[in-house]
């Protein structure tokens, strides 16, 4: 087995709006150094004045440098079949994976990281930084913030943990052991007590505060996801070096997740959480009849002198709320707003024929009724029947005009009275998200408590 230890030079920023500026490869045999490779990258975009600070290196020096498509082949003879080393390994091999689906080939090689391993062979430091675990270690670094000089000092780092701890090494490399993307201070044994399980997640740091709340319905896929790349890639990366442990609810279903997510994020308002912001324009959904009789829906901007069924963030959002009404009432698209051509013209055989007047406006109406009532039922005083955690428990949630006011989980089929649920503060969010997903609960597991 041979590992290829890499650094490189960026030019700031994440893998896919960065580029990569100067690069070094070093081949370990698993005994020794055997050999060397380095260049400077044409990075095609202006490097920063702090990084050129920070590196030494600059728009001239990389000017007449090769690009990443250049060196492109010799690079990846370099590091496929071998196990991919680096500092913070994800940094580095995220930015060389991206340069390398640009060009259609898809890196996967196994990763180690030298954080993690520093902490497992040499614990007890107060900071495993490149700079102070080599300094503890007596390893020189020659050109710190150099591909090359920080390569040599991680390649000598790994060198070493290598021939006293070679059970570390062999251990991390074993098959979904996760040491690859998880975090460098977060342990793996807390990543194996993570549930696949539908809930919500809370991020703290090493003073035990939580710096982001999260929901899933796999909460250790989404955990990883977000420091392999497959998900919230807007995060920063420092919050990959503060993570330290992990708290999780379960919450037995998706609403109920989304629910008390935003619940925590006004209570906690984690770092790295977005606030919950209100856009300053509402787009509205509006319901008239039309000159044959027919019900019709328009979305359109609220104002002053007119009054919505329903009000929305977005055009975009109304439009997917509408869509889901018409799927669930079987509605025509054409009468909603949605298209300006007959649903027949685009075999749309979901539509019974309204927009061709060929079904009476009498049974359409009807239906166009019935979703009318379930958004005015919206808000109203309701309770909700939602799964429970576990077998034989149930989640109810109490909405008054709207929003989430009380709820509890409770080993009862039956629906309680409000008082018997636990309190919550009224939140405006939870309004919106009752909205998105009342259309795919089923009437049975609503309960309406007033008329107006």
């Amino acid at each position: 087995m041979e590992f290829a230890i890499v650094d490189i030079e960026t030019t700031g920023g994440s893998p896919r709006g960065g580029g990569i500026t100067e690069i070094a490869v070093l081949i370990h045999d698993g005994e020794s150094i055997v050999s060397e490779w380095q260049t400077l990258i044409n990075p095609k975009m202006s490097i920063p004045g702090y990084i050129t600070g920070l590196t030494g290196i600059d728009n001239e020096m990389v000017r007449s440098a090769p690009t990443f498509e250049e060196i492109s082949e010799e690079l990846w003879e370099l590091l496929v079949d071998r196990v991919f080393i680096a500092h913070s390994v994800n940094f580095d091999f995220g930015f060389i994976r991206e340069a390398f689906l640009k060009l259609g080939k898809e890196l996967n090689s196994q990763k180690l990281c030298t954080v993690r391993l520093s902490r497992k062979v040499f614990p007890g430091l107060g900071s495993y930084s490149l700079g102070r675990i080599c300094e503890n270690q007596k390893i020189p670094i020659l050109a710190r913030h150099r591909a090359m000089g920080d390569a040599k000092a991680t390649a000598l780092l790994f060198d070493r943990m290598i021939k006293e701890r070679q059970d570390v090494i062999f251990s991390s490399l074993k098959k979904n052991s996760g040491e690859a993307f998880l975090p460098p201070h977060f342990p793996l044994s807390k990543f194996r007590q993570i549930p696949e399980s539908c809930g919500v997640y809370y991020m703290l740091n090493s003073k035990g505060k939580v710096i982001y709340v999260g929901k899933a319905l796999n909460i250790r896929e989404r955990f990883k996801g977000h420091f392999s790349g497959q998900v919230l890639p807007q995060l920063k990366q420092q919050l990959k070096t503060e993570v330290v442990d992990l708290h999780w609810q379960l919450t037995g279903s998706e609403f109920m997740a989304l629910l008390f997510e935003t619940l925590e994020i006004k209570r906690l308002w984690p770092a790295y959480n977005s606030a919950l912001k209100m856009p300053r324009t509402l787009w509205g959904l509006f319901h008239y009849q039309d000159g044959s009789g027919y019900y019709r829906f328009q979305v359109a901007k609220v104002t002053k002198n007119l009054r919505p069924l329903e009000t929305f963030f977005s055009a975009e959002e109304a439009n997917q709320f509408l869509k889901t009404g018409i799927e669930t009432y079987q509605l025509c698209q054409k009468l909603s707003g949605l298209r300006k051509v007959s649903c027949e013209t685009l075999q749309d055989h979901t539509c019974l024929g309204a927009c061709k007047s060929a079904e009476n406006p009498e049974f359409y109406n009807e239906r166009v009724e019935g979703f009318v009532q379930l958004i005015k039922q919206s808000k109203r005083d309701l309770m909700l029947n939602l799964p429970g955690r576990e077998v034989g428990e149930n989640a109810y949630c109490y909405f008054e005009g709207g929003m989430l006011s009380r709820y509890s989980y409770l080993k009862s089929e039956d629906f309680p009275e409000p008082d018997e649920l636990e309190i919550v503060p009224k939140v405006p969010e939870t309004f919106y998200i009752l909205r998105q997903y009342i259309h795919q609960i089923d009437l049975e597991k609503i309960r309406v408590f007033s008329v107006s």
